[in-house]
């Protein structure tokens, strides 16, 4: 084939491709828009002091972070939490490390390896894989809850605070921050918030 019939097919084939992704792309960021959208309406409701149903709002978040967009990698996620279920701490590993791999801009990916990490005592490698986390996504109130608990066994309570009083505003209702911001609070003499 000629140079001039490889410019024109070249063409004619990027014009149909952009035909065919442009709409795509237009119906991922439409739905990447309504579940930021509705993302923020949960996350209102989840910061209602008192919430009676705040565990379903809680649900319906953690059901919404848990789409990677690709069905290969919602399958590593399932496997890895089926290996965190199991205390299978190294294949969840496994799984997890192959998701960030494929899907490094996947915060819950992160996430759950650090939890894995930490079921494993490597706070190194659980702190790391949080702090990723939360750079991806700032209202990860079980990240920062972990980071919380992680550096209480560090023994730096000051830290700890402030990271579950940033896990509080977010998720006032959760049972597990609260009684560890108690705590920690009658531990270091604090005032209530």
């Amino acid at each position: 084939m000629g140079f001039q019939k490889r410019f024109v097919a070249g063409a004619v084939a990027s014009t149909l491709l952009a035909g065919v992704l442009a709409p795509a792309a237009a119906q991922n960021a439409a739905q990447d828009a309504a579940q930021a959208e509705r993302l923020d309406a949960l996350f209102a409701e989840l910061a209602e002091p008192g919430r009676e149903d705040w565990s379903r709002v809680e649900t319906e978040i953690v059901r919404l972070w848990s789409r990677s967009g690709s069905a290969a990698m919602d399958l590593l996620l399932r496997r890895a939490n089926e290996a965190l279920e199991a205390q299978d701490y190294a294949r969840a590993v496994e799984h997890l490390s192959a998701l960030i791999d494929h899907a490094p801009d996947f915060a819950e990916g992160w996430n759950a390896r650090a939890t894995a990490f930490y079921m494993l005592d490597e706070y190194a490698l659980s702190l790391a894989d949080i702090e990723r986390t939360l750079a991806l996504n700032p209202r990860h109130f079980g990240a920062l809850e972990g980071l919380g608990a992680i550096l209480e066994e560090m023994d730096e309570p000051e830290l700890a605070l402030r990271a579950l009083r940033e896990a509080h505003a977010i998720h006032p209702n959760r049972p597990s921050v609260q009684d560890s911001l108690a705590r920690l609070e009658r531990k270091a003499g604090a005032v209530e918030l």
